[in-house]
């Protein structure tokens, strides 16, 4: 049974489990046999610098950007009741343990043909080491979005490599602030331009906005974040190529995974 067989919001949702690792309550549950992520607003701790709105509305409307560029970036994500109340609940997608899009390898053995370093630094031991990932289409695709939603925590924990070679990003609760936000470990291609799939792709964000897209997202984020995601999809047509970091808070997310 699939998630298409089922009607996602009506059948009952149960949990099977709890994601201990995760800052707020987060759950493994199913409705029927489709295993989901559940995340109750209930169990969301409050942040200083996310006042307004719920982690839970901010996932939707990333899902919801992601559906309009087009690149499959997020699973499927919605809002719905539960057992400890309403929340977000998202398509459960498992990984292939066997694959690192992002990784901290020895500062001696980058790899070079199909990577990317983004810093060169030492772990607790003092040995030098590099922070790299892939340099692949659906990783820059995953880039862009998060530059679009303003992803406040892009670590390499929420880059799920899927087996046949499609890259799932999860975690989307700190987005669309109106500030610039930016924190991610998936700066390898700074300053490069952007492709003509990857205009299109925030083109079709941008046109969204005036319609369905702006109208589903109203009842999610307030008037200035969708006015700031409106600049940034602007700024990116404007532009043309991967921004440089802005603001106060530092260039990337604390642990790195």
């Amino acid at each position: 049974m699939t998630a298409a067989d089922l009607d996602l919001d009506g059948d009952g949702l149960r949990v099977t489990g709890r994601i201990r690792v995760a800052s707020n309550a987060t759950f493994l549950a199913a409705i029927g046999e489709v295993a989901v992520v559940y995340k109750p607003v209930a169990g969301e701790r409050p942040l200083w610098d996310f006042p307004d709105g719920t982690l839970a509305h901010r996932e939707v409307a990333a899902y919801r950007v992601s559906e309009a560029l087009g690149w499959d970036v997020v699973p499927r994500t919605w809002l719905r009741d539960g057992p400890l109340g309403p929340g977000m609940v998202q398509l459960w997608r498992t990984p292939d343990p066997e694959q690192d899009p992002v990784d901290v390898v020895p500062a001696h053995d980058v790899p070079r043909d199909g990577w990317r370093t983004v810093f060169h630094g030492s772990d607790e031991s003092g040995q030098r080491v590099a922070l790299v990932h892939e340099d692949s289409a659906v990783l820059r695709r995953m880039a862009v979005f998060d530059v679009l939603v303003n992803n406040a925590d892009r670590k390499g924990g929420h880059v799920l490599p899927m087996p046949d070679g499609h890259r799932h990003g999860v975690d989307h609760g700190v987005t669309f602030h109106v500030e610039p936000k930016l924190r991610t470990v998936l700066w390898g291609w700074l300053g490069e331009r952007l492709d003509p799939d990857e205009l299109a792709g925030v083109d079709r964000v941008r046109a969204g906005l005036d319609g369905d897209l702006g109208r589903g997202l109203a009842e999610l984020l307030s008037e200035p974040e969708l006015d700031a995601l409106a600049a940034r999809c602007g700024r990116l047509l404007g532009e043309g190529r991967f921004p440089d970091h802005e603001g106060d808070m530092p260039a990337m997310p604390w642990p790195l995974f």
